[in-house]
């Protein structure tokens, strides 16, 4: 069985808990390697007993937040609120015309973002900051800002709500490498914390 698949199966029963042990730097730039270590509930000592240690290399790492300590499910995915600002296209978000409700409007976009993205972005990351939101949307017409392209298609739904225009651009995309490598990430969940990657290897430790 690929370590992947076996760290995975260790992690599925109702019993089944992990512990975060440690992070540290790899051998190259933009790699980590965590420390994982797989247990099963003994309720009987009320405590957990230890199974195997695995050694997950996290190469690539373009962002990432560790917090140390037991954990209950781990994932890898290509499909994530987390990704969409490095895998989707990203879209300059054009508007003219005034609102009915100017403060209307306000909310309406942060719901937009918010709905997309949950806890993981923060509106102000991608919004045109050179003024208030309130005056840039009074202005008449402006850039929004520009953001990966499902909240952008949910903004210009919003724009459409309030009976105003808007038009999305879409910006350059970057090209695969020279070795014709994609330059998609992907996530890897442990617990409360998060790695966006380019790929991840599993390594079980005291295994050949």
């Amino acid at each position: 069985m690929p370590k992947r698949d076996k760290l995975l199966s260790e992690l599925q029963g109702q019993h089944d808990y992990g512990v975060f042990l440690a992070a540290q730097m790899g051998g190259v730039p933009e790699e980590l390697q965590l420390m994982i270590q797989t247990a099963q509930l003994d309720e009987a000592a009320q405590g957990l007993r230890p199974r195997s240690q695995y050694v997950l290399r996290v190469l690539g790492v373009k962002e990432h937040r560790a917090s140390l300590g037991v954990f209950g499910n781990l994932f890898f995915t290509d499909q994530h609120p987390l990704l969409f600002h490095y895998n989707e296209p990203r879209q300059m978000i054009h508007f003219s015309g005034k609102p009915g409700d100017i403060h209307e409007l306000v909310l309406d976009i942060h719901q937009a973002y918010v709905t997309t993205f949950g806890p993981w972005r923060e509106l102000a990351g991608d919004i045109n900051r050179s003024q208030p939101l309130v005056n840039l949307l009074a202005s008449g017409e402006g850039l929004l800002g520009v953001m990966p392209q499902p909240v952008a298609e949910r903004m210009a739904k919003v724009f459409a709500h309030h009976q105003m225009t808007c038009t999305l651009e879409a910006e350059p995309q970057p090209e695969d490498d020279e070795h014709g490598r994609s330059h998609k990430m992907s996530l890897l969940g442990i617990g409360d914390s998060y790695f966006v990657a380019m790929d991840y290897s599993v390594e079980e430790m005291g295994k050949i």
